[in-house]
């Protein structure tokens, strides 16, 4: 059994610093995140949820929001909709500062509300790094992988059963 170490200085002295200069242990930091940004100085990113994808594009401007062509109050009339597309610039206090060109397809307004919602969130990580830690902390760089579940034979529903008859 390998030997007890209590204490940091019993574990300074446990590592094998040889071939090391001056007997310090330096440890891998890699750099810092770069910025990623097309030539028009947009960021791209792909957002899912449920069967919905989003295709986002963000730069500098002043907030103005277009969802497959259309402002955002036209295509998503429902104000928890417009909301769930906000949160990630509420998050990291970027309100009004980029505007967000989206293209969705598939699935219904929720689902496509979402996708946007995550695809806005990784474009904004790719365009300042320096948001990654509020954006993580706050879910929404997360796949939410939950989707329909499919409908089984014999039964009304994915789950719900026809009702039971005695005789």
């Amino acid at each position: 059994m390998a030997e007890q170490i209590n204490s940091l200085e019993d574990l300074k002295g446990a590592v094998d610093t040889s071939g090391v200069e001056g007997g310090e242990v330096l440890l891998d930091t890699s750099a810092p995140r770069e910025p990623i940004r097309d030539e028009l100085g947009r960021s791209y990113a792909t957002g899912k949820r449920k069967d919905a994808v989003a295709r986002v594009w963000i730069k500098p401007g002043s907030g103005k929001v277009t969802v497959n062509g259309k402002p955002i109050n036209e295509y998503f009339a429902r104000p928890v909709l417009q909301m769930i597309l906000k949160q990630p610039f509420q998050i990291t206090d970027r309100e009004g500062q980029f505007d967000v060109m989206a293209t969705v397809k598939g699935g219904g307004l929720s689902g496509q509300a979402g996708a946007v919602k995550h695809g806005v969130s990784k474009a904004l990580q790719f365009y300042e790094p320096g948001l990654r830690a509020a954006l993580k902390a706050a879910g929404f760089l997360t796949r939410d992988s939950r989707v329909v579940e499919r409908k089984k034979y014999g039964k009304a529903k994915a789950r719900k059963s026809f009702q039971f008859s005695k005789r």
